[in-house]
C-alpha cells in the first residue's frame, strides 16, 4: 500500500498540473475567439475570391482577354508539397491529424505520379519536424505565422509559391491543413492552389463553404456548370493593360486563398488546443478526486491500525 507522504506528493503535483491546464485552456479559448472573428470575418470575401478567381479560368479569345500565366494549363512535371502545422503542441491531434491526411494523399497517389519531382515546404516547426524525421527534403521553414496572422507574415509564402510556378520550378501546388468547422470540430483538407480550373476550384469551394448556417448562401453558385457561367461573362474594357491587371489579380486572388486558408488553420488550432487543455483539466480534477479518496482510505487504515495496537497491548499488559 502506497504511503501517505507519497500520496501527498501526487496530490500536490496533480493539483499544480491542473492549474497549468486551467491556465493554458483559459489563454487558448482567448486566442480561440480572436483567430475565430478574424477567420469567419475573411470568408465573404475569400468565398468571393475563388469565385472570380473561377471566373478568370474560363477567359479565352473570344472574349479578347489574355489569360494570366498563373493560370494556364501545362504539363505536370514537378509538384510542391505545402504542409501546415502549428508550431507548438499540447493541441491534441491537430498536428496528427494533417500529418495522417498528408501520408494517405501521398499513399493514395503514389503510383499514379510516380515520375513527378517533389518539393517540400514547412509552414509550422511541427511540420518541419515531421518532414525532416520522415526523410522529405524540406525546400524552406516559415515559423511564427501562427495566433494573429498578418498579411506581411503570408507574404513571403506566396511569393516562393508564385514565382516558383512562374519559373517553372514546379507545375503544380498542392497545401494540405486544417479547416476549422467549428469550436468543436475541424478537418484536414489537401488542396491543389495551382494550377486553377473551374471545376477545381468549384470542388473547393463545396468542402469549405458551410452547407447550414452562416455563409452557406454561397453554394447557391455551386450548382452553376461552366458553360453557363462562361456564357454569363460580361465583355470588360480594361485600361491600362488588360494582361499587366489580369496577371495582378490573379496573383492578388491566390494571395487572398493562402491568406484565407492560414487563417482557417490558426482557427482550427486554437479550437483543438483549447479542448486539449481542457480535457486534461477534467483528467486532472478526476485524477485528483481519485488520490485524495485512496490517501482517505490509507488514512484511515493507518488510524484503525494504530488503535488495534494500543487495544491489543492494552489486553497484553492486563
Amino acid at each position: 500500500m502506497e504511503s501517505t507522504q507519497s500520496l501527498k506528493k501526487r496530490i500536490k503535483s496533480v493539483a499544480n498540473i491542473n492549474k497549468i491546464t486551467k491556465a493554458m485552456e483559459l489563454v487558448a479559448a482567448t486566442k480561440m475567439r480572436k483567430s475565430q472573428e478574424v477567420a469567419l470575418a475573411s470568408r465573404p470575401y475569400a468565398f468571393v475570391a475563388l469565385d472570380l478567381l473561377s471566373s478568370l479560368t474560363l477567359l479565352d479569345k473570344s472574349l479578347k482577354l489574355p489569360i494570366p500565366e498563373l493560370l494556364k494549363q501545362r504539363r505536370v512535371k514537378k509538384v510542391l508539397f505545402v504542409l501546415v502545422s502549428s508550431d507548438k503542441g499540447l493541441a491534441g491531434s491537430f498536428n496528427s491529424s494533417v500529418f495522417k491526411k498528408f501520408e494517405q494523399h501521398m499513399e493514395r497517389d503514389k503510383e499514379k505520379f510516380k515520375n513527378e519531382e517533389k518539393f517540400f515546404v514547412a509552414v509550422g516547426e511541427k511540420s518541419f519536424n515531421y518532414l525532416s524525421k520522415k526523410g522529405f527534403p524540406v525546400l524552406k521553414k516559415f515559423a511564427q505565422v501562427g495566433d494573429h496572422t498578418t498579411p506581411e507574415q503570408i507574404e513571403p509564402i506566396t511569393s516562393l509559391i508564385v514565382n516558383g510556378y512562374l519559373e517553372k520550378k514546379w507545375d503544380r501546388v498542392i497545401i494540405v491543413s486544417m479547416h476549422f468547422r467549428s469550436a468543436l470540430k475541424q478537418e484536414p483538407h489537401v488542396r491543389r492552389i495551382l494550377p486553377v480550373d473551374f471545376e477545381h476550384i468549384k470542388e473547393t469551394m463545396e468542402k469549405i463553404v458551410p452547407e447550414t448556417g452562416k455563409f452557406s448562401e454561397f453554394r447557391q453558385g455551386l450548382t452553376l456548370s461552366e458553360s453557363l457561367v462562361k456564357n454569363n461573362i460580361r465583355d470588360y474594357l480594361i485600361e491600362p493593360s488588360s494582361k499587366v491587371v489580369l496577371e495582378d489579380l490573379a496573383k492578388h486572388l491566390l494571395f487572398m486563398q493562402i491568406y484565407h486558408l492560414i487563417l482557417e488553420a490558426n482557427a482550427a488550432e486554437h479550437s483543438a488546443r483549447r479542448m486539449a487543455m481542457k480535457t486534461a483539466s477534467d483528467n486532472a480534477s478526476e485524477l485528483g478526486e481519485e488520490i485524495n479518496l485512496q490517501y482517505n482510505k490509507v488514512r484511515q487504515a493507518n488510524i484503525t491500525k494504530e488503535i488495534i495496537e494500543i487495544v491489543a497491548g492494552s489486553e497484553a499488559l492486563q
